[in-house]
């Protein structure tokens, strides 16, 4: 029996559902890796399999927020701040950062090192508008629209179930 509500990525559809219910869910176009999928330590790829939501970062600040590791910068983005950091890779408005559930795939270590999607600093989180959804292009993150991250933000919480399909 699941437990409500959960989150499923697909990402060879680019896609994102937040099942609130057996009957009510909604779907978002997202961004996930340039690289394709992997579990490994410096891949940039996607992490496969089940993981959770084990820290949420930026409630109540406002759309645009940026953050750099994990914590708000005191900037909001804008078209002035990226011409100032043109090669920053931006993490905006909101994080759920995702820990991996399954020992040895996306947890903890395998015979090729480490595995560990929370030491990846793996997270869902938003992105500038002017950045492609539907097309892979992080660095092995899921990117959303900030208003899509606002709207799942307050509807999952530390330990929602999140799990990722090739």
């Amino acid at each position: 029996m699941r437990t409500y509500p959960f989150i499923q990525i697909f990402v060879a559809k680019q896609h994102l559902i937040l099942q609130l219910s057996e009957q009510h869910f909604t779907s978002f176009v997202i961004s996930t890796a340039k690289n394709g999928v992997g579990q490994q330590n410096g891949s940039g790829r996607t992490p496969l399999g089940k993981h959770q939501i084990c820290e949420k970062f930026g409630e109540n600040l406002p759309i645009n927020s940026v953050f750099v590791a994990r914590q708000f910068t005191g900037e909001i983005y804008d078209d002035v701040l990226a011409k100032q950091f043109p090669d920053r890779d931006w993490i905006l408005t909101r994080i759920l950062w995702l820990d991996g559930c399954e020992q040895g795939f996306n947890q903890g270590k395998n015979a090729l090192g480490n595995c560990d999607t929370r030491s990846r600093y793996i997270y869902i989180h938003g992105t500038p508008e002017c950045e492609p959804m539907g097309i892979p292009m992080s660095h092995g993150c899921i990117r959303m629209r900030n208003a899509d991250i606002l709207a799942i933000f307050d509807q999952v919480s530390v330990g929602t179930i999140v799990e990722i399909f090739p």
